[in-house]
């Protein structure tokens, strides 16, 4: 319990020697206390008396409940102060007929700063396997006190079985809520204490409240309740263990749960999850605005309707979880690298990833320097021109949600390195290098076929004459003309008369003459055509002597 003390100086003694100290200021919610211990109790017919002031102000006031108690103790409760945050002064002095002590002046306090949180009023409704909190906050409807915080209040619960005060549980509710996983037909306990925890104010106790759980619902509620989203819809879904069962689901805005009083009637139906046959249902996005909502789903039968399940928390600014990465490099040249981003195993089963487009942070530096370049680019693949030949680059990456003010987003993923390939002079090289046996190789294959000719002209002669001799013997007659060269050519002289075939057989004899000169020379082989030559010449001879001798 929080308590204001003060210490009060003793007063100068008056007739009766009066002396009061120690007076202390107990304030919990709207109830004002005022205690104070009195060295003058044995002093009969002496009574207190004490005033009140704003700080600041000279008007001094009777503090009601506190004038003239015979007791150490009063509540002045029904003062009326317009603002609790506002400092205030009291004083007490003690009185016997017409003696009085002087007022002792009590420190000045804030209200608000000095009270206590008091304990809440509970009211307890049993299922079979949940018990139905309803809380009412500290103080009272018109609390003065609390009136800036009736709805900031929370609460917690510790709840234990009857029979085993060892197995305790503490859950934080609010006013109205509910406690689940119980067992049916079981007597539990609790109490109850508030808390304001943006201010670290912590209450009392409420006095213990038991409850007996109802037996077991002949139709069980929906359990393991799940909200997902898939493209441009949510889909809820449950377990239930028969079949033949009709569901129907609810929403309720969070906000609603924090103010006092029965809210039951503020569910709302769900699209598309009204008497549905299976264990999911899928209604469309845009029926919820921004913020933090409730569902819950019960199931329906020829024999009954279940309770309803536990609620479902689920919030539609929360992002989806982003999983890092996958990346790769490889190397392209001498100077550049290529690195390919892709979404690991974990996010391409979340189809929720899908509705938010991502952006990667792609972290790129030398191995041997802290000096890195970063991109933040939507596309997966990424090339780095301009490095250095033979040297090891490293690389990480995370996934970002596109025009995400948080800048939240996946961890980073594992560092990969790759070394880029040999510069441009070894290409060289390589390349001259290539061009130079390719040569080789060509001249080595004219060399072998020129060596090849000439040994098959030398111990392989073709038995034809060449193309270019062979058209000067078109003509059978002067192919039988020609003479052997290996035979010695003699001269033949004939006695003939007719003029005119002398001239003949000297026409005849140059021409040969220049066969058999061009014979010797073009052919080795001459045997062959020396015999045909001198056929034809006898042959001629006689043709001659026959035309003379007519």
């Amino acid at each position: 319990m929080l308590v204001a003390g003060r210490w009060v100086l003793p007063a100068a003694s008056g007739e009766a020697n009066l002396k009061s100290e120690n007076v202390e200021i107990h304030i919990i919610d709207d109830n004002f206390f005022l205690k104070w211990n009195s060295s003058s109790e044995s002093v009969r017919n002496v009574t207190f008396s004490a005033d009140y002031q704003i700080l600041g102000t000279d008007n001094w006031k009777k503090l009601p409940g506190c004038q003239h108690i015979t007791s150490s103790k009063c509540n002045f409760s029904s003062v009326e102060l317009k603002d609790v945050f506002e400092k205030i002064e009291l004083r007490i002095r003690a009185e016997e007929g017409n003696n009085t002590s002087t007022w002792y002046e009590v420190e000045p306090f804030v209200p608000f700063l000095e009270a206590q949180i008091g304990p809440p009023d509970v009211h307890l409704e049993a299922e079979d396997k949940a018990i139905i909190l309803s809380i009412s906050p500290p103080g009272t409807e018109d609390s003065i006190m609390w009136a800036l915080d009736r709805s900031s209040f929370r609460y917690s619960v510790v709840i234990w079985k009857n029979s085993s005060s060892l197995e305790e549980r503490t859950e934080t509710v609010y006013s109205e809520d509910k406690i689940y996983k119980l067992s049916p037909e079981i007597t539990y306990c609790l109490k109850v204490k508030a808390e304001l925890r943006l201010q670290s104010r912590v209450g009392c106790y409420s006095p213990v409240y038991c409850i007996n759980t109802t037996e077991r619902h002949k139709v069980p509620s929906p359990e393991n309740v799940q909200i997902n989203v898939d493209n441009q819809a949510y889909v809820l879904k449950w377990d239930y263990p028969y079949e033949s069962t009709t569901f129907q689901a609810q929403w309720l805005r969070a906000f609603l749960k924090k103010i006092p009083g029965k809210h039951s009637n503020k569910w709302k139906q769900i699209p598309n999850c009204e008497n549905v046959t299976t264990t999911h249902c899928v209604f469309p996005r845009d029926i919820f605005s921004m913020g933090i909502y409730y569902v819950r789903v019960r199931a329906s039968n020829g024999n009954g309707t279940s309770f309803w399940s536990e609620e479902k928390e689920f919030n539609t600014e929360v992002k989806p979880i982003i999983f890092p990465p996958v990346i790769s490099m490889k190397s392209i040249t001498d100077d550049s690298l290529h690195v390919s981003v892709g979404a690991s195993e974990e996010s391409e089963n979340m189809s929720v990833n899908q509705l938010y487009p991502l952006v990667y942070e792609v972290i790129f530096w030398e191995n041997t320097s802290n000096a890195e370049r970063k991109v933040l680019e939507k596309r997966t693949d990424f090339t780095f021109p301009n490095l250095k030949p033979l040297t090891v680059y490293c690389v990480k990456a995370r996934a970002l949600i596109e025009n995400d003010r948080w800048n939240k987003g996946s961890s980073y993923s594992d560092t990969v390195c790759e070394k880029t390939k040999p510069g441009n002079t070894s290409k060289t090289w390589l390349i001259a290098g290539i061009c130079t046996a390719l040569f080789s190789i060509l001249v080595v294959i004219y060399v072998v076929r020129v060596f090849l000719r000439c040994v098959k002209y030398v111990f392989f002669p073709s038995s034809k004459p060449p193309s270019s001799v062979d058209q000067y013997f078109s003509d059978q007659p002067l192919r039988n003309l020609l003479l052997s060269t290996s035979e010695e050519q003699t001269e033949r002289c004939f006695i003939i008369e007719n003029a005119s075939i002398i001239t003949e057989i000297e026409e005849t004899n140059e021409v040969d003459e220049v066969h058999e000169e061009y014979n010797s020379q073009a052919s080795q082989d001459s045997g062959n055509y020396s015999n045909e030559d001198e056929n034809s010449g006898s042959k001629i001879s006689e043709e001659f002597l026959q035309q003379d001798s007519v």
